[in-house]
């Protein structure tokens, strides 16, 4: 029969702490190409102005870039069809190899209608608290919006805080594309925007 010393019992209980710690926030939820290559969970070391921080870091260093993990939330479009939203927070970097942003996604139905993932203009390498945000019109008949925060490849870590989810008026302009969406003419023909 073994015995537990309290030794033993304090390193199980702290080992059973650090594992509740680390788990996505409630209305939060990991997902990505190779989500179980990546952790979340709040971190009680670093907060921005006295505000809680997040973090999404990669278990290890594989250089996997096609995998990423991702901390996010879903919800259906109702309240906001028909309108600009904007999702916003600070995020502070530490050694992203490959890269890392905010992101938001429109759907209707099994289609995506607008997105914006901030790739064309990406977290990288290691930073400080940065204010970023992406802006997208939800269109009158969409069904969902889903955002958070990416990590891209094998390396790296971020911190979410202070963030928020808002309407906003025409004059902030949007950030994505509205993938799908009807346009009044052909665009980029000579191929000079990417």
């Amino acid at each position: 029969m073994k015995l537990h010393t309290s030794a033993n019992l304090s390193a199980a209980l702290l080992a059973c702490c650090i594992f509740l710690r680390a788990a996505a926030p409630a209305g939060w939820f990991m997902a990505g190409s190779r989500p179980s290559n990546y952790e979340t969970g709040t971190d009680p070391e670093i907060s921005f102005g006295g505000h809680t921080a997040v973090y999404l870091k990669a278990k290890s260093e594989s250089g996997d870039a096609s995998a990423f993990g991702t901390l996010m939330q879903q919800f259906v479009a109702d309240q906001y069809r028909g309108k600009r939203v904007r999702f916003s927070g600070v995020v502070k970097s530490d050694q992203v190899k490959d890269w890392a942003g905010l992101w938001m996604r429109i759907d209707k139905g099994s289609t995506v209608v607008g997105f914006d993932n901030m790739q064309d203009r990406a977290i990288k390498s290691s930073s400080d608290w940065t204010s970023y945000s992406v802006v997208l019109d939800v269109p009158k008949d969409a069904t969902g919006i889903a955002f958070g925060i990416l990590l891209a490849g094998g390396a790296g870590q971020v911190w979410l805080s202070n963030v928020s989810f808002e309407e906003v008026g025409t004059d902030i302009p949007v950030t994505g594309s509205g993938i799908g969406m009807r346009r009044d003419r052909p665009s980029n023909l000579d191929f000079e925007k990417r």
